[in-house]
């Protein structure tokens, strides 16, 4: 991707003054007496949001005659940001690159948080282009001498990644594709890649993988990464890969069909957060296995009330086809397990019982390991990567009972996210385990955050990953 920061400071950066109803005094002093003047006959007010542009002949202390924007036609940027530490959205200046001409920028003043509010500028400027000519801009940021450039570039990619994956329709997005896209991945970062594929699931032991997927014509398949020096730490991370999801035999409504492209949310999640890891170096041993299907409707298709063997053993009866997602997590968390790793963490859209609690900018996490848990949420709230938790709770598992089979996949008509993680707890051992109940889509566009595909918890478990092992 095109780079969004400036190797080095540009003298020519235009300044983004960042105000707010208590520093606005202080900033119309620094700007300057005529951009101060044109602000105020402009009737720009300091509120969230606001912003003006000022012409780069006027003079003053922080405009173009003293500035920094050279030979610029503009002469600096005033952007309205909350003033309340409780109430404030740090990538409110997301919205800036669709707000600004093309041309390199700079903040002229401190943000809230200078990293966040560079970040959200970078993530502000994604557009999806693949199927549709747009016209070229070209907004860069000369980054605050306090942010790490390198990492944050990493992260940026990472983001544009899992976006890209899940923007792009199912049809050029199957799972071929996403092991095509996977091993690209694994190439830029010298890491191995295999992967078990149609009839080889079956012989290898993947039955529930092989049951969901094996109606489409694109035979469903294991991605398996590896990564990392092999004596330090192990972590997993498991991505389902629902390339698109008809709802099997159980088929979907068309409205609820609609959006399934993104039903690979959690794979995109995965490799995301993998190129943010390998590119930083962190010193781990990682390895991301996605399972990628497509639930089809055919005459192969699995059907309610089957019974498959799990690769763990335990027995499952398929109480609903359209949880399908869970079943091929059980197949990969299983072999996950097997490696004994000091953290899995599991990436699905899983359950609309999750955005019914949550709505669909918060994604819910389980887990048994307290410690963990507190970590992703100060993670959570100090990279603007909002998460929550949501209880195991164990009386649930009643839900799940069969009277034929070890385990239904479907639990009751209520705590449905719940039962779906207690489901998948039943297939790994290891008490370092999370799973992210995520949408994976922004439905209406937001600062930082543009209308589409979305990599949510990624940035949060990153962060936690640097922490430890960087």
């Amino acid at each position: 991707m095109d780079p969004l920061f400036t190797a080095r400071a540009a003298a020519g950066a235009i300044p983004i003054w960042f105000v707010t109803a208590a520093n606005y005094p202080d900033v119309r002093q620094s700007i300057g007496a005529e951009a101060s003047a044109f602000a105020e006959a402009a009737g720009f007010e300091p509120k969230p949001g606001r912003y003006l542009l000022f012409p780069g002949k006027l003079s003053g202390k922080g405009g173009a005659a003293s500035g920094g924007a050279g030979s610029s036609p503009l002469g600096g940027v005033l952007f309205g940001i909350e003033g309340s530490d409780e109430t404030k959205d740090a990538f409110l200046p997301g919205r800036l690159p669709q707000l600004l001409p093309d041309g390199v920028y700079r903040f002229a003043n401190e943000p809230h948080d200078a990293r966040l509010a560079a970040l959200a500028f970078a993530l502000g400027c994604y557009r999806f282009t693949r199927y549709r000519k747009a016209e070229a801009r070209s907004i860069k940021l000369d980054l605050p001498q306090s942010v790490a450039r390198e990492e944050l570039e990493h992260i940026v990619e990472g983001v544009t990644l899992a976006r890209d994956l899940i923007n792009t329709p199912a049809n050029d997005m199957g799972p071929a594709q996403l092991e095509q896209a996977a091993r690209k991945l694994a190439a830029r970062h010298t890491a191995t890649i295999t992967a078990v594929v149609g009839d080889d699931l079956l012989e290898q032991n993947f039955p529930l993988i092989h049951a969901v997927g094996r109606a489409a014509a694109a035979a469903p398949r294991l991605i398996d990464i590896s990564w990392g020096d092999a004596g330090h730490p192990r972590v997993t991370l498991v991505g389902k890969g629902v390339c698109f999801d008809t709802g099997g035999l159980d088929i979907k409504p068309e409205t609820a069909m609609l959006n399934m492209k993104k039903d690979m949310g959690g794979a995109a999640t995965a490799l995301a957060l993998a190129h943010m890891i390998m590119a930083h170096g962190l010193k781990l041993r990682l390895r991301v296995l996605i399972p990628a299907v497509e639930n089809a409707i055919a005459g192969s298709s699995f059907r309610p009330r089957d019974i498959y063997t799990s690769r763990k053993g335990i027995t499952v009866e398929i109480g609903n086809t359209d949880a399908e997602g869970r079943l091929i997590l059980a197949d990969a968390l299983a072999l996950a397990d097997e490696d004994k790793p000091a953290l899995i963490a599991d990436f699905a859209t899983l359950t609309g019982a999750a955005r019914v609690a949550l709505g669909p900018d918060v994604p819910a996490f389980f887990t048994d390991d307290d410690r963990l848990a507190d970590d992703l949420m100060r993670a959570a709230k100090t990279e603007n990567d909002p998460l929550w938790r949501l209880p195991l709770w164990r009386p649930y598992e009643s839900m799940l009972e069969s009277k034929v089979a070890d385990i239904n996949n479907v639990g009751g008509s209520q705590g449905g996210a719940i039962t779906a993680a207690l489901f998948m707890r039943r297939f790994v051992s290891a008490q370092s385990w999370v799973h992210f109940d995520l949408f994976a889509w922004t439905p209406s566009a937001k600062a930082g955050r543009p209308e589409g595909g979305e990599c949510q918890a990624a940035r949060a478990l990153y962060a936690l990953l640097a922490a430890r092992y960087g």
